[in-house]
């Protein structure tokens, strides 16, 4: 069931082993088994493909550093402390990839140990390390612009990159729920595209509004593709899927050509976006259920860079400015 491994990281364990006191489990396992298990009722949830990709790809990582299937009565604490690390300190590892491997690995120890195949609460003392928050990479308002300039919009390419852009920067959305769009999701009369279950990252339905400049460049892309006859929102030029690789590259370019030494990519747009929305007097709240966040501290860390921008703006406009001039 486990699809092959593009690369394997072999790691070898400093010491044999080690097993607690006996335990009583429910059933004997092995550790793969109990993984079919646990794939079998993730896939039941509905998550998406690549979710339940990084689940087995992770896995696989982790049967690389043992190099050997072991029953459920040979697992312990140790051996996932043991791993944690082998990634830090052998794989040399960023404390970021490290903790997105933990993190699934523990979600996998969890189940095994709700389900009765292993008697010691593993996760709970195999958690993330602590790691520097990553300094989200925002643009200006000036360098979207000089983006935006470097389009050339007579050709279809670019009115259909010109109205994509405007589209991500408006919206919010991810690169994934942007190229899954589909005509039929755009309410021009009500300004919203409505983001479908299966289109998101939380699989859930989304509404998100769209302003007038977008609305218009949208009304008038979809006459122009028409002829197309396809489901989907944004084409190639012959009126095929454009692939989520294909809209970095093109950003990269756009980027590249306007002078910006930041990395302008999809993510980007999306965080500048964000970032601009608070500035500009959007409430965390609104913004979280636009962003598609499941929790409003995901979006708290945009109101704080924001609230950054404001006390530098606090300082050059500041009343007391004027009265010392």
């Amino acid at each position: 069931m486990f699809n092959e491994r593009k690369t394997v990281k072999k790691g070898r364990r400093t010491g044999p082993i080690k097993k607690d006191t006996p335990r009583i489990t429910r059933t004997n396992f092995t550790l793969t088994e109990m993984f079919e298990r646990f794939f079998i009722f993730k896939s039941s949830e509905g998550l998406s493909p690549r979710t339940l990709e990084d689940y087995e790809t992770h896995f696989n990582y982790f049967i690389d550093f043992i190099e050997v299937d072991i029953p459920n009565e040979d697992i312990t604490t140790d051996i996932f402390l043991e791993y944690r690390n082998f990634m830090l300190k052998s794989l040399k590892l960023k404390p970021s990839t490290v903790n997105i491997r933990v993190r699934t690995m523990r979600a996998f120890i969890r189940y095994s140990y709700e389900q009765g195949y292993i008697e010691e609460a593993i996760h709970e003392r195999f958690k993330p390390i602590k790691a520097p928050k990553k300094e989200i990479n925002v643009l200006t308002p000036a360098e979207m612009k000089l983006v935006f300039n470097q389009i050339d919009d007579s050709m279809y390419a670019g009115f259909r990159d010109k109205t994509m852009l405007f589209t991500l920067l408006d919206t919010m959305v991810r690169s994934s729920e942007l190229l899954s769009m589909k005509r039929t999701n755009v309410n021009l009369k009500e300004g919203i595209i409505k983001l479908e279950a299966d289109q998101t990252k939380t699989r859930t339905d989304r509404i998100v509004p769209i302003s007038t400049r977008t609305v218009k460049l949208l009304k008038e892309y979809i006459e122009e593709t028409d002829d197309f006859e396809n489901e989907l929102l944004f084409l190639t030029y012959d009126g095929e899927q454009i692939q989520s690789n294909t809209l970095r590259k093109l950003l990269a370019v756009y980027g590249e050509s306007a002078g910006i030494k930041k990395s302008v990519s999809p993510h980007t747009w999306r965080h500048s976006g964000a970032v601009l929305y608070t500035i500009n007097g959007g409430d965390p709240f609104s913004l979280k259920e636009i962003l598609g966040h499941t929790t409003i501290s995901m979006t708290q860390h945009y109101v704080q860079m924001a609230n950054t921008d404001i006390k530098k703006r606090h300082n050059s406009f500041s009343a007391l400015k004027s009265v010392y001039k």
